[in-house]
């Protein structure tokens, strides 16, 4: 009986393992085609840093354009304005 168990486990453990590996690489593969996500985003975070604990700088490139914010608990507010993304 108790052999009966452990072969069971050996076999059934992988397999469970294996599905939820599998359903979730195909979550990320498939979450960019679900419903209410554009297929061509106008905004991209390019790169973060963080400044202090509570202060984040930002770089987002929006219409072709490169934005320099500041992101607090306050709020976000307008650094600097680059020049053309590449």
């Amino acid at each position: 009986m108790m052999w009966s168990y452990v072969l069971k486990l050996v076999i059934l453990l992988p397999l469970v393992c294996g599905l939820m590996i599998g359903c979730l690489y195909l979550w990320r593969r498939l979450e960019a085609r679900m419903p209410g996500q554009p297929a061509n985003r106008l905004l991209k975070v390019t790169e973060t840093m963080m400044i202090s604990p509570t202060v984040r700088l930002a770089v987002l490139d929006f219409e072709g354009r490169r934005l320099l914010v500041s992101v607090s608990r306050t709020g976000v507010s307008l650094v600097d304005r680059g020049g053309p993304s590449a």
